[in-house]
């Protein structure tokens, strides 16, 4: 796995692309609080709790090693009588489409389209072992 993240880096910095990229991480469990709280001693992560989805929110930027790799991502609390995921999203072009797709290849769809804020969309699938994947679409500010 090592290898393959800094063989990632290289590639892209040579102009070679693997695909759409994973662009965001998410943490939800019955106690956003405390799970803001471990994940940052842990890791030293940065972590922002003054949003509009009252998450924790952990900025790319601030959170990445010398060579520029890593993510951002939310740590909070999952909706009453869930126990929570931890995930990661994937940026894709359309996400209603994308979520076909995982269902046509056997997966199945949690939730989706949603805009969850401005200028986000995001959507929701379990894989056919029964994974929580996150696809999303950001769209430019007009």
């Amino acid at each position: 796995m090592l290898c393959q993240s800094r063989c990632a880096v290289v590639a892209a910095r040579n102009g070679v692309t693997t695909g759409q990229p994973v662009v965001h991480f998410e943490v939800m469990g019955k106690d956003g609080a405390a799970l803001q709280s471990f994940y940052s001693d842990l890791f030293d992560w940065k972590i922002e709790s003054d949003n509009p989805m009252n998450d924790g929110i952990v900025q790319r930027d601030g959170n990445v090693t010398p060579e520029g790799a890593g993510i951002g991502g939310g740590i909070g609390v999952a909706p009453e009588g869930y126990s929570g995921h931890v995930t990661f999203y994937i940026e894709v072009p359309d996400v209603k489409a994308a979520l076909a797709k995982a269902e046509s290849l056997g997966g199945s769809r949690m939730m989706g389209p949603d805009k969850v804020m401005e200028r986000i969309e995001i959507g929701l699938f379990n894989d056919p072992e029964g994974h929580t994947v996150g696809v999303v679409k950001t769209t430019a500010q007009a």
